[in-house]
């Protein structure tokens, strides 16, 4: 056992690799059988280095630099194709024939409407509303059916005038 200073460690993938090279194991090597091991090599380690260690083993199976297969860590053999991302692939590019302009060549439009030109002239594109009529003969005149915007107005009932004095009685 060599005890080493924790400044001249080798970093975590350098260690896990020759954890994994020294251990051997032929369905790979489970987490606690590579502590196991870095802890027997280079001394007890603290907490924080143990936590460090299951971070960079998680890491490194996210790369593709260790298979986890049924709780064991096992290092890609060459034949392994590398691990793809998340998501559907892109589409493979199909090559353009000689002699074809692309669209690409043009540089990207802006995102989003475009600023107004301070040194343009003021457009009046605006045409102007007729006035409206004012009077009593003016209501619907605008409206299409004759009939004015809204709501009609309440009509009133006319009292009913009862004269006691030209009713006769019988």
């Amino acid at each position: 056992m060599a005890t080493e200073s924790f400044n001249q460690l080798p970093s975590y993938p350098e260690m896990i690799y020759e954890a994994l090279e020294a251990l051997n194991q032929e369905g790979g090597s489970n987490k606690s059988a590579i502590t196991k091991y870095i802890e027997s090599k280079y001394g007890d380690l603290s907490e924080e280095v143990a936590k460090l260690l299951t971070l960079h083993l998680d890491n490194m199976k996210q790369n593709g630099d260790l298979i986890f297969l049924k709780n064991n860590y096992i290092k890609p053999g060459p034949d392994v194709p590398p691990k793809r991302g998340r998501g559907r692939p892109p589409k493979p590019k199909v090559p353009l024939p000689p002699g074809t302009e692309t669209v690409e060549s043009a540089p990207p439009k802006p995102r989003g409407r475009p600023r107004k030109d301070p040194n343009a002239p003021p457009t009046t594109s605006k045409k102007p509303k007729p006035a409206p009529a004012v009077g009593p003969d003016s209501i619907g005149v605008g409206s299409p059916t004759g009939r004015p915007r809204g709501r009609p107005r309440k009509v009133r009932p006319q009292p009913a005038h009862d004269d006691d004095d030209d009713v006769e009685e019988s």
